[in-house]
């Protein structure tokens, strides 16, 4: 193993052990403040009786015990950190290196990934190719050494909020990538990102990373598709608003973008997490609770409405239930923008499937429609699927049969005939 590896798995070790301790011990401090409440409402109950006089001094002896205990606790924890992150340091693969290992920093980013790169962990990854869990320098000899047989056609996937490129692996099934390489020739690239931040942060450094796989892959680029599930998709319009504002010459290659459960006027269950907090905060006895969930990171706000680009939250209050929709960014031009929606009722119009979808984003949203909005989709260039749920997008057969034949190379007409 090299020394920077070492150096990396060391450095993400120690961070997971810290943040692990740190994170009870913030734990602890909340359950402190609900125990204060409920013993503050027990005891102010007395004091309005005669009991009050005998009352008084046990209330201050209970804050003091119970407050010294919970301090001793968060404190005892957040020591601990320093130490587990010594003794976590074994030989080995860093942990963001391994599926399972990915998986668990993969949800800590989506949770709190913008806390983790303002503190500059090294559990807050970059946008980054990735190879067997490893990152890809974008540099021709890397690519060369990553991606012996390359072709003309990239296929580049973006996974979803708390995912990772691991997430496309499904079943045992080979990815779509792989059997897209086998059947179409063409190069899957994976990459994985930070969901905790916010989409147009993501969308430019994906913007900055195609434009340097384009200008140094190792054969001429002819067909760029970009693959997005659910936070991905939004990514992928992100990336090409960034692109025309910057004049990027990426999107000159770019040929199809695929959108699979994206939230393009976004997701129930952010909204759901957006209003449940607010109800939390707003009882003093549950408002601890509400804030460890205020926690929740700029990623996950900006699903709540779909935001593309900075303006959609730059001037947001971020705990106002009720906000004016993301900016209406048209799709790019010249290309084909393919989706795939899905519902856990074989019927999409059952009022079962109507309400939940596929668990996580409506049907209408993954379409790019609203009451007030259409993204400007085709309807011929959708696909839904029955008796399925948000990750089934992610490797199913149905999907990849749909992509295969939307992706495959168009048979050219003989001069003077027309289709």
């Amino acid at each position: 193993m090299s020394q920077l590896r070492k150096d990396a798995r060391r450095a993400e070790v120690r961070a997971v052990g810290r943040l692990g301790f740190t994170e009870l011990g913030r734990a602890t401090r909340g359950i402190a403040a609900v125990h204060r409440l409920v013993s503050d409402g027990v005891f102010s109950g007395f004091a309005r009786t005669p009991l009050r006089a005998w009352t008084q001094p046990s209330h201050r002896a209970h804050d003091a015990v119970a407050g010294g205990v919970y301090t001793a606790v968060a404190s005892s924890l957040e020591v601990a950190a320093d130490i587990a992150g010594g003794l976590l340091d074994t030989p080995g693969r860093a942990p963001s290196a391994t599926p399972r290992g990915a998986a668990m920093i993969g949800v800590l980013n989506g949770l709190i990934g913008d806390e983790l790169e303002a503190a500059g962990s090294p559990l807050a990854p970059g946008m980054d190719v990735r190879v067997h869990g490893e990152p890809v320098a974008v540099s021709t000899d890397a690519l060369v050494r990553a991606f012996p047989d390359p072709t003309g056609h990239l296929v580049v996937f973006l996974h979803g909020l708390m995912e990772t490129e691991h997430a496309w692996r499904r079943e045992a099934r080979a990815t779509y990538g792989r059997r897209l390489q086998s059947d179409l020739g063409a190069t899957p690239i994976f990459v994985r990102y930070n969901t905790g931040r916010h989409i147009s942060d993501n969308g430019r450094d994906l913007s900055e990373l195609l434009n340097r796989l384009v200008l140094l892959w190792p054969t001429p680029v002819t067909t760029l598709t970009l693959v997005g599930h659910s936070m991905g998709g939004l990514v992928i319009r992100s990336a090409c608003h960034a692109a025309s504002e910057s004049s990027a010459y990426w999107p000159e290659a770019l040929r199809h973008t695929v959108s699979l459960g994206t939230p393009h006027h976004g997701a129930p269950l952010a909204r759901g997490v957006h209003a449940a907090t607010a109800a939390l905060r707003s009882v003093p006895v549950t408002r601890p609770f509400g804030e460890l969930l205020r926690r929740r990171s700029v990623g996950v706000r900006d699903l709540f409405h779909g935001n593309l680009i900075d303006d959609d939250w730059r001037w947001a209050e971020p705990d106002v239930l009720r906000q004016a929709p993301g900016a209406d960014i048209p799709l790019a031009p010249g290309v084909r923008h393919l989706y795939a929606t899905a519902s856990v009722t074989r019927d999409p119009r059952h009022p079962l499937g109507r309400v939940i979808g596929d668990g996580l984003v409506l049907i209408p949203s993954g379409r790019g429609e609203s009451r007030t909005r259409r993204t400007g989709f085709r309807v011929d260039d959708g696909l839904h699927v029955g008796g399925a749920h948000h990750f089934t997008l992610l490797n199913n057969e149905s999907i990849y049969r749909w992509m295969r034949a939307q992706l495959a190379p168009r048979p050219q007409l003989p001069v003077g005939r027309t289709a």
